[in-house]
């Protein structure tokens, strides 16, 4: 191979570009058909015998399973290319697709993916300060269109136009980002529901059922009512409408000792197995300085004592047999002494010098005193809702802090104080507010019903038998567990 070299560098110019052509055509002859020949030969490789089984390499194996619609679409192309392979026998086509039916994931039901697909996306939209319903709406992705559409609903527009920071509205969209359905909580019990189909809103108050309990709860007063009954697990407002049943016997103010006692049943609601709130007292028994007070509801709504007797006690109409009236209550009265227009806040009851004077009612005498103004006056409690005042008095016979009966003798009629005559000046305050005593509605005392004091006995004795039960059962626990630290 050298000495050709040498000679060809020996050979002139020309002679050596001539050569060098022919050798570059020479090689290509000698190369095309080389090439042919490969590619004949790997064609006559590749032809299929029919009912042969050829092993495929691993590196053109697909390590997942075709879906389900790549499958079908795999056999029906199969199928047109390939006519020759419906030859195949049964039992080769079930063991090829044998492995495919135990690797595809069962659809589910069509009326569960239907369902699935309502509620692809689920969202929870709290209620933000100077939130809209529009603007909420707005946050949710949702069209103008939809928020007119809703609130032109008469459940959606009483409730949904009336939202409030800190609630909550629930949003469900499908799959393709419509509008499935709205949920608003109204309250502890009650969801509004407002769904979509059909591109037609409905709407319906989902509310669920409401399962009362019955709760006991007791204390012994050591400092003061309002620890007590907070630390026996009593709300706010149950220790108020323990003090209102029993406000007409025991002034919680003042009548109070350290030792006293209380127990009541109460209901609570729950839903769902969830708390929702406290209920009415449904019985009670209050031990005050040794004496015993109870108290049971009934179907009316009213409570009165384990023997029938109403817890609310009456007024008298008047406190004093007059001969007339003098001056009825006017806000707008033109003062007789001063003539200077002052509201006359009471009624003036005209009699002799000398008249007894009863209390209106039960209660706690709370003043007991004279100025130049009422003369000898006398205030009374009665509860936390009623107080009454006696004015111009000849006489007081009662002193401040005593507890008094209804038609209890309290005073005599007089003209003390600021006057031009012998009268009463009676005064009846409701809630801090005086009232016309001769046209308010006075509270009623009335016992239970003849009619219903059967069915009243049987209720009472269940609920103080027990009251009693659970507050025997307190105290064995209590024993059982040591004395108090």
């Amino acid at each position: 191979m050298g000495k050709v070299i040498r000679v060809f560098k020996l050979l002139p110019k020309k002679h050596q570009i001539l050569l060098s052509i022919l050798m570059v055509i020479l090689t290509v002859t000698v190369l095309l058909p080389a090439e042919d020949a490969e590619a004949s030969r790997q064609t006559r490789d590749q032809t299929i015998e029919i009912n042969t089984r050829y092993p495929v390499p691993l590196a053109f194996r697909t390590p997942t399973p075709p879906s389900a619609t790549e499958t079908k679409a795999a056999a029906d192309t199969s199928a047109q290319s390939q006519p020759l392979l419906q030859s195949q026998s049964q039992s080769q086509l079930q063991s090829q697709s044998q492995p495919e039916a135990e690797s595809a994931q069962p659809l589910p039901d069509t009326a569960e993916a239907t369902e699935l697909a309502r509620h692809a996306d689920v969202e929870h939209f709290e209620v933000k300060a100077g939130d809209t319903l529009a603007a909420l709406f707005n946050r949710a992705g949702l069209s103008a269109r939809e928020v007119y559409d809703i609130t032109q609903l008469p459940l959606a527009k009483k409730n949904l136009l009336k939202i409030m920071p800190g609630e909550e509205i629930v949003i469900a969209k499908d799959a393709k980002g419509e509008l499935t359905e709205v949920s608003y909580r109204v309250d502890a019990i009650t969801t509004l529901l407002i769904s979509k189909q059909n591109q037609q809103y409905q709407e319906r108050m989902s509310v669920k059922k409401v399962e009362v309990r019955t709760q006991f709860a007791s204390a012994n007063i050591k400092s003061n009512f309002w620890n007590a009954a907070i630390d026996a697990g009593m709300t706010p407002n149950q220790v108020m409408q323990l003090a209102t049943v029993f406000g007409w016997d025991i002034d919680f103010a003042l009548d109070l000792r350290k030792g006293d006692n209380f127990a009541l049943l109460y209901e609570q609601e729950y839903a769902d197995g969830e708390f929702l709130r406290n209920g009415n007292i449904l019985a009670a028994e209050f031990i005050n300085q040794g004496e015993r007070y109870t108290a049971v509801r009934y179907s009316d709504g009213n409570y009165y004592s384990e023997s029938g007797n109403s817890m609310r006690k009456a007024f008298l109409r008047s406190p004093v047999d007059f001969k007339y009236v003098s001056s009825n209550f006017n806000p707008k009265r033109l003062h007789p002494v001063t003539g200077q227009v002052r509201a006359h806040r009471g009624v003036d009851y005209v009699a002799a010098i000398g008249t007894p004077i009863k209390a209106a009612g039960r209660g706690k005498v709370v003043a007991s005193s004279y100025n130049q103004y009422n003369g000898n006056y006398v205030f009374i409690k009665h509860n936390d809702t009623y107080t009454t005042k006696y004015l111009h008095l000849s006489k007081r016979l009662v002193k401040q802090g005593q507890t008094i009966k209804q038609g209890q003798i309290i005073g005599k009629l007089g003209k003390t104080g600021r006057v031009t005559g012998a009268h009463l000046h009676y005064e009846f305050i409701v809630n801090g507010v005086h009232r016309n005593p001769r046209t308010i509605s006075l509270p009623k005392a009335e016992a239970i019903d003849k009619r219903e004091k059967q069915q009243f006995t049987a209720l009472s004795q269940q609920l103080m038998a027990t009251l009693q039960h659970d507050k025997q059962v307190q105290v064995a626990m209590q024993s059982a567990s040591g004395p108090e630290s």
